[in-house]
């Protein structure tokens, strides 16, 4: 048997959860399997009773049952000066990554780009280097996404195309290492392990803190795996460290994890319980941003405005959670707490040259407080995320979404009156278990009704470990869930289209990102409502130095008279350079 099966077995025999960490002692289980590996084979007995003494003795080295009790104790959320100690079957020196260079590709969310920007601070601070060249990497990992079944094919047909550059990996070389952090690690678990051989290091979204030491574990030849959730693991003191240098814009997790629990998600169980960030760590991100020059934050959360940090006693004493009107949630209503009007107050007040946006949020939480404050602060885009997933009350009933139709309406109708000119986008899916004709038809009658600016649209997928997988059956055909999503794609285009021509003949602020991908005469940015804006790369006056002529750069903000309009991109030419609050005083 594997020494890897060893352990899982011994795991089971205990209780403990598959795979929960691949931790001392398959380490030490390994070695000792390795060790009986010998060209002088002594008899039975002695190889029985040699094992015995070999493990007994390496047993006793390793860490003690008050090891583990003081690591269950300590707190997830440790001071940045904090130096932890080494585990007791490794060595600091064995932890450092002695200058390896590691390869890192994103899948999936803006989550994702997070946790990427995340797993690589904790490995820059162990001594490992950066490389965006695949060839000479050392270790290369993969952040992956596990929404939809296509999102893991993709990572599963990129190990095939790794297994090759692994194999070929030249002996003068140290061993190439692989990989797999976030949903999919936590969704397969053994899958990974066992299906793709070549897969040395496996860690959840909650784990990335133990990179380090899973990768030291990886150096002895052995597969080493964390795939713990933490009901408390927010990465508060973990600065991310930019992967784009020229960016102009950056995303900050405000909270992790999920309490919907709507029945076709898989993100409950790939990131477990909603837990947010201390208000203060999230400034302070926040403050070194704006320090750095960036221009946009978006504050990043699975269920982002249901954020409630209970880490201030003061206020956990608070009333409960304020919902959109005709909404309900599948969980027991949350008392105290600082919400999510209060964050957003904060945040925006660090630098008001910096916008702030926030994605992806329930519609059941935006209550009138939030909504006010959209509407009153400059800097707080004008554009709201709305996920209606279907436009028929039964399917929502049957996806567990806590609203009908009518209410999704009536939100819709109360936030455009709350807040005038906004840009709204939305999340569909289409096919859901059960879903017929008729409901297809009230999902297009949405389209129509509500005009999204943008859209994301998508083929239902199902997933194992969801109430959808254990209790409804995904009966409609494929061939069918196809022609739904392309008839839904057709009218949600044409409908953004009439939004978007509104803005024709408007003057609007965009942010400079850079250099349009389809002409380099041409600059690409994004207005308030968070559209692609495309204009001219030409000299411009600048309203701050009259008389001055400049051309726009990355970071900057200027006002573009939109001159066409389609489902996706706005188009005009460039009048001037500005400042957000000058734009805000003059429009």
């Amino acid at each position: 048997m594997h020494p890897l099966q060893c352990v899982l077995q011994v795991q089971r025999s205990l209780g403990w959860g598959p795979l929960a960490s691949v931790s001392w002692l398959s380490l030490r289980m390994c070695r000792a399997h390795s060790s009986l590996s010998s060209t002088t084979c002594p008899s039975p007995e002695r190889q029985e009773d040699g094992a015995q003494k070999d493990f007994s003795s390496r047993l006793a080295a390793g860490p003690t049952f008050q090891h583990f009790l003081k690591s269950a104790s300590a707190p997830q959320e440790k001071l940045s000066s904090e130096v932890e100690d080494p585990p007791p079957y490794l060595t600091m020196d064995e932890l450092l990554g002695r200058q390896r260079k590691v390869y890192l590709e994103t899948y999936g969310c803006q989550m994702n780009v997070n946790d990427t920007e995340i797993a690589w601070s904790i490995l820059q601070k162990s001594g490992y280097l950066r490389t965006s060249n695949l060839q000479e990497a050392d270790v290369i990992l993969l952040v992956t996404c596990s929404i939809r079944e296509k999102a893991e094919q993709t990572i599963w047909n990129r190990l095939h195309q790794l297994k090759a550059l692994k194999t070929r990996r030249p002996r003068s070389r140290v061993p190439l290492r692989i990989g797999i952090l976030g949903c999919m690690a936590e969704r397969l678990k053994e899958e990974i392990l066992n299906r793709e051989k070549m897969v040395d290091v496996l860690a959840g979204p909650d784990a990335y803190r133990d990179l380090p030491r899973l990768l030291a574990v990886a150096e002895s030849g052995q597969q080493a795996a964390n795939v713990l959730l933490s009901l408390d693991e927010t990465y508060a003191d973990v600065m991310p460290v930019q992967t784009n240098p020229s960016a102009t814009s950056a995303f900050v997790s405000i909270m992790r994890g999920c309490d919907n629990m709507c029945s076709y998600c898989i993100v409950p169980f790939t990131r477990g319980r909603e837990r947010s960030r201390p208000v203060a760590s999230i400034l302070e991100e926040v403050k070194k941003l704006s320090e750095q020059g960036l221009k946009e934050v978006t504050l990043l959360g699975q269920n982002v405005n249901s954020f409630r940090d209970n880490s201030e006693v003061q206020f956990n004493n608070a009333v409960s959670t304020n919902l959109s009107r005709g909404f309900t949630t599948n969980y027991k209503a949350k008392q105290g707490g600082l919400r999510f009007a209060h964050l957003l107050d904060q945040v925006s007040r660090v630098d008001p040259e910096m916008r702030i946006r926030f994605t992806s949020p329930h519609p059941k939480d935006f209550p009138d407080e939030v909504l006010q404050l959209i509407h009153e602060r400059d800097n707080i885009c004008k554009q709201i995320h709305l996920p209606a997933q279907s436009g028929s009350s039964r399917v929502l009933e049957a996806m567990r979404r806590g609203y009908s139709r009518e209410a999704y309406v009536e939100l819709v109708h109360h936030i455009r009156e709350s807040i005038p000119g906004v840009s709204l986008s939305s999340d569909f899916i289409a096919g859901f278990c059960g879903e017929t004709e008729e409901d297809h038809v009230q999902t297009v009658s949405l389209l129509r009704e509500v005009q999204y600016n943008m859209g994301f649209l998508f083929a239902y997928s199902m997933r194992q470990k969801t109430r959808a997988y254990h209790r409804l059956k995904d009966d409609v055909p494929e061939e069918v869930k196809l022609r739904r999503l392309e008839e839904l794609i057709t009218v949600f285009r044409e409908e953004a289209t009439k939004a978007n021509q509104i803005s024709v003949g408007c003057t609007q602020l965009v942010l400079v990102e850079g250099l349009s991908k389809r002409s380099a005469t041409d600059l690409c940015g994004r207005n308030d409502g968070n559209l692609k804006v495309i204009f001219p790369d030409a000299e411009m006056e600048d309203v701050n130095n009259p008389g001055l002529r400049v051309r726009a750069q990355p970071g900057d903000y200027v006002l573009v008279k939109i001159t066409s309009a389609s489902s996706q991109t706005l188009r005009g030419h460039v009048l001037c350079r500005t400042t957000l609050k000058d734009s805000s005083e003059n429009c």
